[in-house]
């Protein structure tokens, strides 16, 4: 094994530092006012998230300084603990329904996603499994099916939430481990096939969600319900130009836009920072994906590589997904953008897990 560097990635840590701090500034921006009429005090979102933030970076600098082959050791007792707490939360009287998804455990507005956490779990437990040179990834039987298993699972627990956003982040981190662990592409594009049609059955199964899709291809045809969060969104972009109205001025966080602080924040954001500030912002997690693909390919074992793979796709697919609702692109799916956007159990994890690419980087070579 490598000797250890004296520091972790320099250019990680700046992009994950400045997300941070980027993220604070507009969690009190765009959240102030609703914190004001609801709570009568307009920090009342941002003092929470800099304590999240603080238990956050207390994780990461844990993690960051931890081997991370310890985690390879616990993986499987971390998945599952992360399986018990899916089952948990769906239990009636002990998980908390929030945003119609019965996916929160805790006392009163305190909680966690239980969600949240199995996406770092099963990134940690994947990663061992596939490392292990006994198994052959290449077999569809013998190889894949058993991990696909196993992601089926959790993604229908998740379902069951029902949570399709978390589910999908979780998905997709997933399978790029698999892909990066030398699964046949064949047996790749079968499972994509597959996954159209589970997702269109999924689509169709739940009323609300063929209106999302609906409003996402023509919002207008429904502009006061299921297309209004995807107008007012665009309406808060385009004002904003190439510098923006200025910070604090967003006119859409003025109960337009829904719950500005978190999925789409972005949007509040652009309109005041404009163009540049939502370059500067996409560009900062550019090259933290940038930094982590670099970390993957240069450590010396296969579970590291493995497990930074999983790190930055879990980051790289919550972006795309929540980015490209902002604009448009996408359907609604109700996803944070990471460690920018208001939520404790989000925030926590993703510095946590962060905090593991930064120990890799230490053994990158």
């Amino acid at each position: 094994m490598n000797k250890t560097r004296p520091a972790p990635d320099l250019w990680l840590l700046i992009c994950i530092v400045g997300l941070l701090v980027i993220g604070m500034i507009m969690v009190y921006s765009a959240g102030s006012v609703r914190a004001f009429h609801v709570y009568g005090d307009s920090f009342y979102f941002v003092k929470r998230q800099l304590l999240f933030a603080v238990l956050g970076l207390v994780a990461m600098y844990f993690t960051a300084n931890m081997d991370y082959h310890i985690w390879q050791k616990y993986a499987k007792v971390g998945l599952l603990i992360c399986f018990g707490l899916l089952i948990l939360v769906l239990i009636p009287g002990i998980g908390a329904v929030r945003g119609g998804a019965r996916s929160w455990l805790g006392i009163s507005s305190f909680g966690i996603q239980p969600s949240e956490f199995m996406k770092l779990g099963m990134i940690l437990f994947l990663a061992k499994w596939l490392s292990n040179d006994k198994w052959d990834i290449t077999s569809f039987t013998r190889g894949l099916l058993p991990p696909l298993g196993l992601i089926g699972l959790a993604f229908g627990l998740i379902m069951l939430q029902p949570d399709l956003g978390t589910g999908t982040v979780m998905l997709g981190a997933a399978m790029m481990i698999v892909f990066t662990a030398g699964s046949r592409l064949s047996h790749l594009a079968m499972l994509g096939l597959t996954g159209l049609v589970g997702f269109a059955g999924l689509i169709i199964a739940a009323p609300y969600r063929l209106l999302r899709i609906t409003a996402f291809l023509d919002p207008w045809s429904d502009p006061l319900g299921a297309g209004y969060q995807i107008i007012q969104s665009l309406y808060a972009i385009g004002p904003g130009g190439l510098g923006g109205l200025g910070l604090g001025m967003s006119r859409q966080k003025y109960s337009y836009v829904p719950e500005p602080q978190t999925d789409f924040i972005f949007s509040i954001l652009a309109e005041e920072l404009g163009f540049i500030g939502g370059l500067i912002v996409l560009l900062l997690f550019l090259v933290l994906v940038w930094r982590g693909m670099r970390i993957a390919m240069t450590l010396p074992d296969r579970f590291g590589s493995l497990l930074a793979v999983g790190i930055v796709g879990m980051v790289a697919v919550q972006v795309v997904i929540n980015i490209g609702v902002v604009i448009g692109m996408m359907p609604v799916t109700g996803i944070t953008l990471p460690l920018i956007s208001y939520g404790g159990s989000s925030l926590t994890l993703m510095l946590t897990a962060l905090g593991i690419l930064l120990n890799l980087s230490r053994y990158a070579r």
